[in-house]
């Protein structure tokens, strides 16, 4: 049954690819050989897509080429752990790496590269209508009665991990208890109407008119806000710091050419043009303070121990706190 899941979830990954290549997501450089498969989470999509050509005119990149797959964090992971061929693995959490580490798709030291082998940060907001008609500030605000809420499904997107770590920790950091916290959580899914697979397909659902508020990283709403979506967002006093990984696959057969990529990523130009695309830079340096304001009460994965620790007692699908909630409201904890 786990080979089954596996290869579905890599036979549905591959069409991602293709669909990326359809779309223009293959960048050619002319003169050059070697060639890079990038498989990401969803939200950085128009990042890489920036990135990538800056990255071909590098000496270091000149002439590769690269064929990209964007889907939930945990969704592409399964893929490429069932087969999915990739050489950089740019994803939402670093769990999703670590499953990569377990099944020795990725080497166990990525995380001593630099800013601990993370390439973006954001935090989590929440995303509202032009004008937030509905007053939405507080995270107390989203579990009132008659708000719509969307935000994606944690057993399949990273990124609702991370929405779901600030929900809990915004009650535990104003010191309510563990139980309180649960309970808070509890009601914030009785609002939830749509658990979309990706952070992207809830951004999605949200600006085709579902939905008072989503959830959702900072960058995505200010993409949306680029875009053209007639959305505001607010960032909440406490929310959580989010960092998002990337690092290079065992079996790669270009492994200079990933790890030329991965040092570019870091650097000031793809820095900034995450920047660009609402990610709060990993280069303290870089980040623009007028623009990414410090909430009072930003907090860390650390303070609940870890994703470790946090995957095992929130999310795991048939014991975990969240799969509990999920399991007495009717919602779904499968992972594909």
């Amino acid at each position: 049954m786990h080979r089954t899941r596996a290869a579905l979830a890599a036979l549905a990954a591959v069409v991602l690819v293709l669909v990326a290549i359809g779309c223009g997501g293959t960048s050619d450089a002319a003169g050059g050989d070697g060639k890079l498969t990038l498989v990401a989470y969803s939200t950085p999509q128009e990042a890489y897509q920036e990135i990538i050509p800056a990255f071909n005119e590098t000496s270091a990149g000149k002439g590769i080429k690269f064929t990209q797959s964007y889907g939930a964090s945990g969704e592409q992971e399964r893929a490429v752990e069932g087969g999915l061929k990739a050489d950089v693995v740019a994803l939402s959490l670093a769990p999703d790496i670590d499953k990569l580490v377990k099944a020795g798709l990725v080497d166990s030291t990525w995380t001593s590269a630099p800013y601990d082998g993370f390439v973006t940060d954001s935090v989590v907001v929440f995303e509202v209508r032009k004008g937030n008609p509905e007053n939405i500030r507080t995270w107390d605000d989203l579990a009132g009665p008659g708000v719509d809420v969307i935000s994606p499904n944690p057993f399949t997107s990273g990124g609702a991990k991370w929405n779901i770590m600030a929900a809990y920790g915004s009650q535990t950091t104003t010191g309510k208890s563990d139980a309180q916290a649960q309970d808070y959580l509890s009601k914030l899914f009785k609002n939830v109407s749509v658990l979309d697979k990706s952070a992207r397909e809830a951004q999605q659902t949200f600006t085709s008119g579902k939905g008072d508020v989503l959830i959702a990283y900072e960058n995505e709403a200010i993409t949306a806000q680029r875009k053209g979506e007639d959305v505001d967002y607010v960032i909440p006093d406490q929310t959580i710091l989010i960092q998002n990984p990337a690092a290079a696959t065992t079996d790669s057969k270009n492994p200079d050419k990933a790890k030329a990529f991965l040092d570019f990523l870091r650097t000031d130009a793809a820095q900034k043009i995450y920047a660009g695309h609402g990610y709060r830079s990993v280069k303290p340096s870089l980040v623009d303070k007028s623009k990414f304001t410090t909430p009072s009460g930003l907090f860390e994965i650390t303070k609940f121990g870890g994703w470790s620790k946090v995957n095992d007692e929130f999310f795991d699908p048939s014991s975990g706190k969240v799969a509990k909630i999920f399991q007495s409201q009717g919602k779904t904890t499968a992972s594909g």
